[in-house]
């Protein structure tokens, strides 16, 4: 099983995903499919070689884009099946539409037969707002915490932790705060902690919670406080709340609320997100966008997934010469090229995929609508089982050398092998 020492990649993974893309309601699934999930993985570990590889920070960080967009894809693959897996269907799905996406988010989650679903008005005075601690600025190459064992506790909502840290001797300011956000990021306590930096080289440890908003009975989100290591918590500063968590503050229809979180439901019909302020007196119009228009949006989304993809694959093939992925996602697009060309995609020079809004809203409503849609299933379906094969195993991407071949037709599953890059083990020494 991996163990990736290089703390490098968590940090990457931290700021290019974790912190900005939020959860889609398709990452949420039955135990089926990640019953499903699992016994991929566990026969993707049955069949693959033993490997030997050399994961520097680039291939890493790869393995992780990967990943990413595979999700990605998978999601829209989702929201684009509909009951019957035809694609055809979101031609006829209500899709909300906001007057003022930069303010307003909104997504359509009920009856599609509904017709007497309501268009209303969100007017946004301000969004829920995370609790943050901000610790003192400290010289980044300073060396102010002597060598030793410190604890301090962690209070939240609904728990109570203790964490434990060791300062080895040399080890910089920098090195401490960088080593105590790591042990906060990787704890699962609800919270994201970052290393910031001033003009003047110096570095203080940021804590941030996940959750956002503060009941009427709540003074805080966290709360950090030692015995033990007080000196050394005062010094750090992140037992200081620099900024409470705030709930949102919404009109919906002229009528005033509140809400601990940005996203919630109205009616079990519509998932607002709030983003940021509405104007004074322009509430945002929520109501649903034309039938070309929602099978254009959806197409163009596929195609962001799909141009994803093959960005990650360029980016990785110039610098490697590995260009396995990159051949696997631009064979889709050739061998799909003609029949794309009849419903508006396009192929560009760089291999990316464009779409033609006029073309596809023509097409769709024209007499070979059927056929435009099977040739929209078909592209569908050949991301969806490669994003599957490699959201399993993406090292099957990354340059490496097969050690040992398993004995075909006698091998034993291995469960407890499974994961994130299944069928791999790392040789930290190479």
């Amino acid at each position: 099983m991996a163990v990736i020492n290089n703390h490098s990649v968590y940090d990457y993974y931290l700021s290019t995903y974790a912190k900005k893309a939020g959860n889609s309601r398709y990452d949420t699934h039955k135990k089926s499919e990640l019953r499903g999930v699992y016994n991929r993985m566990v026969k993707t570990n049955k069949d693959a070689p033993l490997y030997k590889m050399n994961l520097d920070e680039d291939s890493l960080n790869f393995v992780i884009d990967l990943k990413e967009n595979a999700r990605s894809m998978q999601n829209v693959v989702s929201s684009l099946a509909g009951s019957d897996g035809d694609i055809e269907s979101v031609f006829y799905k209500k899709i909300a539409v906001s007057s003022n996406e930069d303010a307003v988010g909104v997504e359509y989650v009920g009856d599609d037969k509904n017709p007497d679903a309501p268009v209303f008005e969100v007017g946004v005075e301000s969004i829920a707002t995370p609790q943050v601690n901000r610790g003192k600025f400290l010289s980044a190459n300073g060396l102010d915490f002597e060598a030793g064992s410190y604890a301090f506790d962690l209070e939240t909502t609904s728990n109570a932790y203790e964490f434990q840290f060791n300062v080895n001797y040399g080890d910089t300011n920098y090195a401490v705060q960088s080593k105590i956000a790591r042990l906060i990021n990787t704890s699962n306590v609800g919270l994201m902690a970052d290393v910031i930096t001033d003009r003047n080289a110096n570095s203080a440890l940021q804590i941030t919670s996940k959750q956002t908003g503060l009941s009427e009975n709540e003074d805080w989100l966290f709360n950090i406080s030692s015995n033990t290591s007080w000196n050394e918590i005062n010094r750090l500063g992140i037992d200081k709340i620099t900024t409470p968590a705030k709930s949102s503050r919404f009109t919906l229809n002229g009528g005033e609320h509140s809400s601990l979180a940005n996203t919630f439901t109205i009616n079990q019909e519509f998932e607002i997100t709030l983003k940021g302020k509405t104007p004074k007196d322009q509430p945002a119009q929520i109501g649903f966008k034309a039938n070309t228009e929602a099978i254009a949006d959806s197409v163009d989304n596929l195609l962001t997934a799909y141009n994803g993809f093959v960005h990650v694959g360029q980016e990785y093939s110039s610098g490697k010469g590995n260009n396995q992925l990159l051949n696997e996602i631009n064979g889709i697009g050739r061998r799909l090229a003609a029949d794309l060309s009849k419903v508006g995609v396009r192929i560009n020079d760089d291999m990316s995929l464009s779409l033609d809004r006029d073309a596809i809203a023509d097409v769709v409503t024209s007499a070979d609508a059927r056929a435009a849609f099977d040739t929209l299933n078909k592209f569908k379906e050949a991301l969806s089982k490669e994003a599957d094969k490699t959201a399993v195993n993406p090292m099957n991407y990354v340059d490496k050398v097969a050690v040992e071949y398993k004995n075909p037709g006698k091998n034993f599953a291995a469960p407890y092998a499974s994961s994130t890059y299944s069928g791999l083990l790392i040789d930290q020494s190479l």
